[in-house]
């Protein structure tokens, strides 16, 4: 069964904001009190958090769907909707976060750092807040807007400070093994190692974290063996150490061949030509191993690798490699930058800047793309006259009818607002008043303007007697 994963494909939603309420305040003798829906309660953001306890990826390869739950819609009385609550998904230290392109959003490494995958929809007003002095009591209220949702990819990139990198069953998790306190699994058959191992090695005063990355062979930059999915977890570390086996079996291998392969393996992965290496010797306490050792030493030496001798069994040299790795991991966290504290930079949008473009395409077709005419259309109840007669008004007001004009259309012609998958289609009329005319003065809601019947009950009575008053004041007896 698999238990280790350091790549899979998630799909993520977050929650839809919830519709506002249109509700008019009822009580006797006030049989309008005025608006008092509430307002739709915002969607959940489904958010990754570096977890320092989680070391695979292996939950999402088996549960890939994950949703963040809906705010819930408004309702009268001006009471708003509860907020959607926020996913909150655990990643392991060193996670990359990319999209289906396989463009970067997302580096994620030290605890709690986090990243929204997805971003909640917002809630949707109620009629209370849609309220003016010229709309005194609306007869509708904004749709929740939907929750974005996409796929993404997450990479796990080990974040260690020595990498041990050779051919399999070379000494790499027997060597790990003695320098920590990991418990790799180890035996004498190739790629025995099948998943990174981690362990913390301590040098005097210097704690460094070290790698066991499984083995490579010839064609691991282009697939072949386990190389290709497991070389990413040397991207981030210090220092690259070449771990040897003087002692192999194979009649065609020796520890120089097997260096030059493993270097252009990771040549041709590219991006660790500045990593500084190290080379070990392993497997001395074998005589043929020592002998070959101190043969090829001088060799290694020439080309200006530093050489160590060790044997992970007899515990040999091991005390020497682990205070020259310290002292390479310190002079490398010693050279990096210091942090900084985050400055907030304000970029205020430029005067003459609308937020939204107006283009016509190949079609005669003119299409507004922009943040708010969007999220105004996905907000709105088509079905109702006053609300679309509100939509009007914002877009007027936004300018989108002064630049429709400037690109040249003309009543009737074809517009859209969104993107093409996704988008609200109509016959412009220049006065941006489709459907809102029937509603009289816009912005008056003719509830308020209609008379009360009892009212009109007095009023009528009230004529009656005045018509008989004037038809007695005109009767003359003789």
């Amino acid at each position: 069964m698999t238990t280790f994963v350091d790549r899979v494909e998630l799909h993520v939603a977050a929650g839809n904001g919830g519709h506002g309420c249109a509700s008019v305040h009822r009580e006797k003798f006030k049989p309008l009190g005025g608006p008092d829906g509430g307002n739709g309660g915002r969607g959940g953001d489904v958010i990754l958090v570096v977890d320092q306890s989680v070391t695979t990826l292996l939950d999402y390869h088996h549960s890939p769907h994950r949703k963040a739950t809906n705010g819930k819609p408004g309702e009268g009385g001006n009471r708003s909707g509860k907020d959607g609550q926020d996913l909150i998904l655990p990643v392991p230290d060193g996670t990359v976060v990319l999209d289906g392109k396989g463009n970067v959003l997302a580096d994620l490494v030290g605890h709690g750092t986090s990243y929204v995958a997805a971003e909640g929809g917002r809630g949707g007003l109620g009629n209370a807040a849609l309220a003016s002095a010229r709309r005194k009591a609306p007869g509708f209220a904004l749709l929740g807007e939907p929750g974005r949702s996409g796929d993404i990819v997450l990479e796990l990139k080990t974040v260690a400070d020595v990498a041990l990198v050779g051919y399999p069953s070379a000494g790499k998790s027997s060597l790990i093994s003695v320098l920590s306190a990991a418990k790799p699994k180890i035996a004498d058959y190739p790629f025995t190692t099948l998943v990174p191992n981690l362990g913390v090695v301590t040098a005097g005063s210097t704690v460094y974290t070290i790698a066991d990355v499984p083995g490579l062979i010839p064609g691991a930059s282009q697939g072949r063996g386990l190389g290709l999915e497991f070389l990413r977890h040397v991207e981030r570390c210090s220092v690259l150490v070449h771990v040897l086996d003087t002692a192999t079996l194979e009649s065609d291998r020796d520890p120089v061949t097997d260096l030059d392969v493993i270097e252009e393996e990771l040549s041709q992965y590219g991006g660790l030509d500045d990593r500084p290496r190290i080379v070990v010797l392993n497997k001395i306490d074998i005589p043929d191993g020592k002998d070959l050792a101190e043969m090829i030493r001088p060799d290694l030496e020439a080309r200006g690798y530093r050489v160590f001798e060790v044997s992970a069994v007899a515990h040999m040299g091991l005390k020497e490699l682990s205070f020259a790795l310290a002292e390479i991991v310190a002079q490398a966290r010693a050279a990096k930058p210091k942090e900084e504290a985050t400055r907030i930079v304000i970029r205020p949008k430029a005067v003459d800047d609308a937020g939204f473009t107006v283009t016509l395409e190949e079609d005669g077709l003119y299409r507004v793309r922009g943040e708010k005419p969007e999220r105004w259309v996905r907000q709105t109840d088509f079905n109702n006259d006053e609300a679309v007669g509100y939509l009007a008004d914002r877009l007027n007001r936004l300018g989108v009818e002064d630049q429709l004009m400037k690109a040249g259309a003309r009543a009737g012609d074809g517009v859209a607002i969104g993107p093409e998958e996704d988008a609200v289609v109509f016959d412009w009329e220049p006065t941006m008043m489709a459907g809102a005319e029937m509603l009289g003065r816009r912005g008056e809601d003719h509830r308020m303007e209609a008379p009360r019947p009892a009212a009109q009950r007095r009023k009528d009575r009230q004529a009656e007697r005045d018509e008989a008053d004037r038809e007695f004041d005109g009767f003359d007896p003789f």
